[in-house]
């Protein structure tokens, strides 16, 4: 089975490539490498051992994509091709709805028209924004989101309800916080510029990239004053798209799960995590809150676990240390 994959040289869709041909799919992968990097494709080859088929395309592109569907009899689509960072969101909101909507909008249509039975969408748990009771289950109301971010995501969840038929089921992931790297050290979380996720500033900090960790706020209504997040593994996460097209094939209908641990960590036990299972000091500082931060937010995974048939299995210990092993396999690369 031919899957297309958007985004699939990107921290969560090359994981996903490496999954999906250990289930014996074919990935096709679009990538206009804006959040990515163009040898990465070669790394996902070494780990499976075999050429991984690419183009280079910007999915608002409509003309060039469409040739892509034109070329390859697909089965399914995984979309992960997005611009994804929250604080980012705030500066350039307007970048953000044009790529991440209008995008999603091209991959429907396409689907459409080709017949395409099978998608997966990658969502996250921003659609649920603040004061929710937790743990957070797919029925909790949507609220607008405190990030345009966040609200890309909740429209594109309407876009597809709304427009994919009986033809194509359809499966939105909302995940929660993957953090970690393929166990080879090959592949893993590559932020371009400063990152806004907490362990790629981590991993940054302890290796020297980075002078200091700057934690946002301790006054937080929080066990440690800190923001707590459901941090998952990466692969579970991958693991989890593979499941998506699996069930849809059997159950010929569409869902929607919650793709988290159902437990959360505040940033300061993460960095105590990291320490204590690298043996690296952490240089960090408390800062002043950030724009757009949730307080608390973790999941109600039961779903998942019931209808997906899908469970975290890897431990944010493995993640922490798979992650740490990567940032010092590719600062030995770039530098």
């Amino acid at each position: 089975m031919n899957i297309l994959v958007t985004g699939g040289s990107g921290y969560i869709g090359s994981h996903t490539v490496i999954e999906l041909i250990n289930n014996n799919y074919n990935p096709i992968i679009i990538d206009n490498f804006s959040n990515s990097q163009p040898w990465i494709i070669n790394q996902i080859s070494s780990i499976v051992g075999k050429k991984i088929t690419y183009f280079d395309i910007n999915c608002c592109d409509y003309k060039n994509l469409k040739k892509i569907f034109e070329k390859y009899k697909f089965s399914g689509v995984i979309h992960f091709a997005a611009l994804k960072s929250l604080p980012e969101s705030y500066i350039f909101p307007t970048k953000y709805y044009e790529n991440n909507i209008l995008s999603t909008i091209n991959i429907i249509n396409l689907i459409k028209i080709y017949n395409i039975p099978y998608f997966v969408f990658s969502s996250s748990c921003m659609v649920y924004g603040e004061d929710n009771v937790l743990p957070i289950n797919e029925n909790t109301n949507l609220k607008p989101s405190n990030s345009p971010y966040g609200y890309t995501k909740q429209i594109c969840e309407k876009i597809i309800s709304d427009t994919l038929n009986k033809n194509t089921f359809y499966v939105s992931l909302r995940y929660f916080n993957p953090i970690g790297a393929h166990k080879s050290g090959k592949i893993g979380e590559l932020p371009i510029g400063e990152p806004s996720n907490l362990i790629p500033y981590i991993t940054q900090t302890a290796i020297g990239l980075r002078k200091k960790l700057i934690v946002f706020g301790n006054d937080y209504d929080t066990p440690d004053g800190t923001c707590v997040r459901d941090y998952i593994n990466i692969i579970d996460l991958a693991k989890a798209h593979v499941k998506s097209l699996e069930l849809m094939q059997e159950k010929m209908n569409s869902y929607t799960f919650n793709i988290g641990t159902g437990n959360g960590l505040s940033v300061l036990e993460i960095i105590k995590k990291f320490e204590n299972i690298t043996g690296e000091k952490l240089n960090y500082i408390i800062g002043n809150r950030r724009s757009g931060d949730v307080e608390k937010i973790y999941a109600c995974n039961k779903l998942a676990k019931k209808i997906l048939k899908w469970e975290p299995e890897n431990s944010i210990s493995n993640a922490l240390k798979t992650a740490w092993e990567w940032q010092k396999n590719i600062t030995r690369k770039l530098l």
